[in-house]
C-alpha cells in the first residue's frame, strides 16, 4: 500500500518550494543540450576525416572543424555544468535554510525524544543527496537520453541494418541494471539510516567526553563505535558487490557489440558496401548510446535515495512549529504569576504534575521542594513554556501565557540553572547571546553588569578580558565562573521573571559565597521562583511550595511547613541540624 510520500510528487513538490533560480537551470540544460548535439557531429567529421585520409591529401577544413567542435564543446560544457552545479547548491542551501529555520523553532519535546545527531545527519547529509540529484544526475540524465536518441536516428540515416543490429543489445542491457538499480536502491536507504543513527552516536558521546572519560566507559563507546562502523562497512561492501557486478557486465555487453559491430562492419567495408569512416562513425556512436545507458542505472539510483531523503527532509519541515510564535507582546513588569489546576504528563501512562495550583505575586521569591522527581523541574519547563500543559492554565495577570507570543513571554524571564549552558565563543558573546543588536552593546553595560555579578575581577585577569574564549559549553572557565556570567548574562536581559535551577549547589564554598551574592542582588525586586535542592536556601522564601509525586502536599513559609508538613519537617531537620 502506497504512503502520501511515495512516488515523485513529494520530492519535486519539495523542490519547486525552493525559488529554484530557473534562468540558471534553464542556461545551463540548454548548454548541457547543446554540447550533446555538438558532440553528435564528431563521429560524422571524424567519417568524413577517415574516408578522405591519405598522406597527400589531409583536410586541413575537416581537422579545423573538429578542433572547433572540440573547443566548442569544452567551453560550454564547463559553462553549463557550472550553472548546473550552482542551481544544485543554492537548491540545498534553500532546503538546508528551511530545515534549520523549523528545527530552531520546533517544541523542546521532539529533541527529547531525536537524537541531535540525526537531525544534523537529515540537515547535512540528506540535503546532500538531493543536490547531487539535481546538478550531477538529472542533467547526466537529461542530456543522456538526448545523445541516445540523436546517435540512433543518425545511425538508422547511415545505415538501418547495423544500428537494428546494434539495438538487439539494448534492451538486453536494460532488463540487467534496471533490477540491480532497484536492489542498489534499498541498500542505499539502508546506508542513509545508517549513517544518520551513526552521526548521533558519534555526536553524543564527543559532546558529553568528559562523562565517558570520568566512567571510564572508553571500552563500551569503542565496542558502539566499531559496531556502527561494521554496519557501515556492510551496507559499502554490499554496494560494492553491485558495481562489481554492473562493471563486468556492462563490459561483456560493450565488447559483444563492439566484436559484432566490427565483423559485420568488417564484412561490409571488404565488399564495398559501407567505408571505413562509417564504420569508425558508427563505433563513436555506439559509445555515445552505450555510456548513458550504464548511467542511466546510476541515476535510478540516486533518485531512490533522493525520494528517501526527500521523505525524511518532509518529515522535519511538516512538523507543527512550537505553539506561540504569534502573540500578544505584552509587559509583565509587577503582574502576579497565577498557576490554575495544571497537570501535565509526557506519556499518557504517566502523570508528573497533577492539579497544581498556587499565586506568585510581584518581587515574591517562590520556592519548589520536595524528593527528586516529584516535578520540579517539570514546572520549570511549564513555566518557561518548554511543554504546554494538558489541562488548567498559567496566567500572567489576567492573561494565559499561551496568548503571549513566546519572544515576549521568555524575553522578560531569565534562567540561572545550576549547570549554566554556554555556547563556544568569547565571554562577551555569551553575555549577549538571544539579544537583538548585540554588537551595539557597549563594553562599559558589559562591564557593569559584570561588577554586578561579581564578574569582572576575573573577565579582567584574562588577557583577551570581554573577548576571552571560553571553550566549547564553557570549558575553559571554572564553575563558579560560569555561574557569575550567567547571572551577568540574566542582569543584561534585565527579566521581570526570575527562574533558578539551585545556581549554587555543584560550587565549593568560596564559589558559593560570591553567586549567592550576586544571586542576591539579581533578585531584588523581581518575581523568582527557585528550585530548591538544600533548605538553607530558602527558608526566607515568602511561599515553599512542596511536591511529591506531581501533586502539591503543602504551600507554606518555611515556619509554617515546618509545623504542618511531616516530610519537610524531616528534611529541615536533616539539613538545618
Amino acid at each position: 500500500m502506497k504512503t502520501q510520500k511515495d512516488g515523485l510528487k513529494p520530492f519535486i513538490t519539495l523542490i519547486l518550494s525552493t525559488n529554484i533560480p530557473k534562468l540558471m537551470l534553464t542556461i545551463g540544460l540548454i548548454g548541457s543540450i547543446f554540447t550533446t548535439l555538438v558532440g553528435l557531429s564528431i563521429p560524422l567529421l571524424t567519417r568524413e576525416l577517415v574516408d578522405g585520409f591519405s598522406a597527400a591529401s589531409i583536410s586541413i577544413p575537416i581537422i579545423i572543424a573538429i578542433a572547433v567542435v572540440f573547443i566548442l564543446q569544452g567551453v560550454i560544457d564547463g559553462v553549463s555544468t557550472y550553472l548546473l552545479a550552482a542551481v544544485g547548491q543554492r537548491i540545498v542551501a534553500s532546503l538546508r535554510k528551511q530545515m534549520w529555520v523549523k528545527l530552531i523553532r520546533l517544541p523542546v519535546s521532539y529533541f527529547d525524544k531525536q537524537q541531535s545527531g540525526e537531525s544534523v545527519s537529515r540537515v547535512v547529509n540528506d540535503t546532500g543527496i538531493v543536490k547531487d540529484l539535481i546538478s550531477q544526475h538529472f542533467p547526466q540524465f537529461i542530456t543522456g537520453v538526448i545523445s541516445i536518441i540523436g546517435a540512433i536516428i543518425i545511425l538508422l540515416i547511415m545505415d538501418w541494418k547495423m544500428t537494428l543490429l546494434m539495438l538487439i543489445t539494448v534492451p538486453l542491457t536494460m532488463a540487467i541494471m534496471m533490477p540491480l538499480g532497484g536492489k542498489m536502491a534499498k541498500i542505499s536507504r539502508g546506508l542513509q539510516d545508517e549513517t544518520a543513527t551513526f552521526s548521533g552516536n558519534i555526536q553524543q558521546t564527543i559532546s558529553e567526553i568528559r562523562l565517558m572519560k570520568s566512567s571510564t566507559a572508553e571500552k563500551f563507546e569503542e565496542e558502539k563505535g566499531i559496531n556502527g562502523v561494521k554496519n557501515l562497512l556492510s551496507y559499502g561492501l554490499k554496494e560494492a558487490r553491485i558495481f562489481a557486478l554492473i562493471g563486468p557486465i556492462m563490459y561483456t555487453i560493450i565488447m559483444i557489440v563492439i566484436v559484432m559491430i566490427i565483423g559485420y562492419g568488417g564484412i561490409r567495408v571488404a565488399n564495398g558496401s559501407m567505408s571505413t569512416g562509417s564504420l569508425v562513425a558508427f563505433l563513436l556512436y555506439l559509445f555515445q548510446i552505450i555510456y548513458p545507458i550504464t548511467s542511466f542505472a546510476l541515476f535510478f539510483t540516486q533518485l531512490q535515495k533522493a525520494k528517501g531523503a526527500t521523505e525524511r527532509i518532509i518529515d522535519i519541515i511538516e512538523l507543527p512549529l512550537e505553539e506561540g510564535q504569534e502573540g500578544l507582546e505584552v509587559n509583565i513588569t509587577n503582574e502576579p504569576v497565577h498557576v490554575l489546576n495544571v497537570s501535565f504528563t509526557y506519556s499518557k501512562d504517566e502523570p508528573v504534575i497533577q492539579d497544581v495550583s498556587f499565586d506568585a505575586m510581584p518581587g515574591q521569591m517562590i520556592a519548589f521542594a520536595g524528593p527528586s522527581g516529584g516535578g520540579k523541574t517539570t514546572m520549570f519547563g511549564l513555566l518557561e513554556r518548554y511543554y504546554e500543559p494538558i489541562a488548567g492554565e498559567i496566567r500572567i495577570g489576567n492573561t494565559p501565557i499561551n496568548q503571549l507570543s513566546l519572544d515576549s513571554w521568555r524575553s522578560q524571564i531569565g534562567y540561572v540553572s545550576q549547570e549554566s549552558a554556554m555556547m563556544a565563543g568569547t565571554i562577551r558573546e555569551n553575555l549577549c547571546y538571544g539579544l537583538k543588536n548585540w554588537e551595539s552593546i557597549s563594553d562599559e553595560r558589559l562591564w557593569k553588569v559584570a561588577e554586578m555579578a561579581y564578574a569582572a575581577e576575573f573577565i579582567k585577569s584574562f588577557s583577551q578580558g570581554l573577548d576571552t574564549e571560553v571553550g566549547e559549553r564553557g570549558v575553559k572557565l571554572s564553575g563558579g565562573q560560569r555561574q557569575r556570567i550567567a547571572i551577568a548574562r540574566a542582569f543584561l536581559r534585565d527579566p521581570k521573571i526570575l527562574m533558578m535551577d539551585e545556581a549554587t549547589a555543584s560550587l565549593d564554598s568560596q564559589s558559593e559565597s560570591v553567586v549567592q551574592a550576586a544571586l542576591s542582588r539579581l533578585m531584588e525586586g523581581r518575581t523568582t521562583f527557585v528550585i530548591a535542592h538544600r533548605l538553607s536556601t530558602i527558608v526566607d522564601a515568602d511561599q515553599i511550595i512542596f511536591i511529591e509525586k506531581g501533586k502539591v502536599t503543602g504551600i507554606g513559609t518555611h515556619r509554617e511547613l515546618i509545623q504542618s508538613h511531616e516530610l519537610y519537617r524531616i528534611y529541615a531537620e536533616q539539613q538545618l541540624t
